[in-house]
């Protein structure tokens, strides 16, 4: 096996494994969902998230302020990321795994529209087919008309809308903003609109309770380190596609954790969602074929402003990397 075989095929290793602690991190916010408001398991995750994040921060060697570049659109992303997080939680609190997955890979495909005007992308024929077999896939697991749609269902589509919206925003504006900026407002945000609702929704936790919410935080961080070290080792187009490997540990789980058993029509859904998404990925790898590569610079899962972003913290180590190349190219007497 080459070299560059090796790395890929390590890069994909890592990635899975990364996966499957998000998957892991989505157990932990069902099984809390069935105690707590959506706002209550944010809170506390976020709470519990800020000490690592700081630790991320404490390594940002770049200097300058955390006033936005482009305040407008880092308000939009905020709010979208804000909107996400609190749409996934509750979609997973109410949804089978399985099916709550199956809506949020619709992501992609609304990047792709959305592409269009914020980033002034070129969609060419093939990946619009792409765009309108995958929204296919979303009714057929949606069924309107023979299945009952509830509030969980909307709230994934809306966690798909919101990180779409996020993606597309960063990139646009991800190569004037600081890391710092990129990683911390989404997450204050959260804590502090998530800390005006809480006295509303406020239910005591035993510690065991806790300890989950100190989970989510911490398993979160843990699978985007991997991830980070998945792009270390692979191209963005080995990456990017292990996201999908969650449907599998979601039925996995489903089952030991939920008693959940997926029907045809959601693993039929899943199925062209997850076939369109990796159709649209293949094309943005194609020289040409995209002039701003919207799907693959996403780099991970949804954004739901309780961890870093994964690109922000990719930005954070290159730009950690150009800062030590520089002052090593310092003369000594400076």
């Amino acid at each position: 096996m080459s070299p560059n075989a090796k790395a890929n095929l390590r890069g994909a290793l890592l990635a899975l494994c990364a996966f499957a602690i998000f998957a892991l991190h989505d157990v932990a916010v069902k099984v809390l969902g069935a105690r707590y408001a959506p706002f209550q398991i944010i809170f506390f995750s976020v709470l519990m998230g800020f000490p690592l994040a700081t630790i991320m921060l404490m390594r940002d060697a770049t200097a300058g302020h955390l006033r936005p570049v482009h305040p407008w659109w880092t308000a939009l992303r905020t709010l979208a990321a804000v909107t996400t997080g609190f749409c996934a939680f509750y979609a997973f609190s109410v949804l089978p795994m399985a099916q709550t997955y199956a809506i949020i890979f619709a992501a992609p495909l609304l990047i792709t529209v959305l592409s269009i005007p914020v980033l002034g992308e070129r969609v060419g024929a093939h990946r619009w087919v792409a765009v309108l077999v995958g929204l296919a896939g979303v009714f057929t697991v949606l069924r309107p008309g023979t299945e009952s749609l509830q509030l969980g269902h909307l709230a994934a589509l809306g966690a798909a809308i919101g990180s779409a919206t996020t993606s597309v925003v960063v990139r646009k504006i991800g190569k004037d903003e600081r890391s710092a900026v990129l990683m911390l407002y989404p997450m204050v945000a959260n804590f502090l609109v998530m800390a005006a609702i809480l006295p509303f929704v406020y239910v005591p936790m035993p510690l065991v309770d806790l300890g989950l919410a100190g989970v989510i935080a911490s398993f979160g961080f843990a699978a985007s380190l991997l991830i980070i070290l998945a792009y270390r080792h692979s191209d963005a187009a080995i990456v990017a596609p292990m996201q999908y490997s969650q449907i599998i540990w979601a039925a996995v789980f489903g089952a030991a954790f939920f008693d959940e058993r997926p029907d045809t029509m959601t693993w039929i859904g899943a199925g062209i969602i997850i076939t369109s998404g990796l159709y649209i990925v293949a094309r943005e790898s194609l020289s040409g074929r995209s002039d701003n590569t919207p799907v693959l610079s996403t780099r991970s899962r949804p954004e739901t402003g309780t961890i870093p972003r994964i690109s922000a913290l990719l930005r954070l180590r290159t730009e950690r990397s150009a800062h030590r190349q520089a002052l090593a190219k310092r003369p000594e007497n400076g």
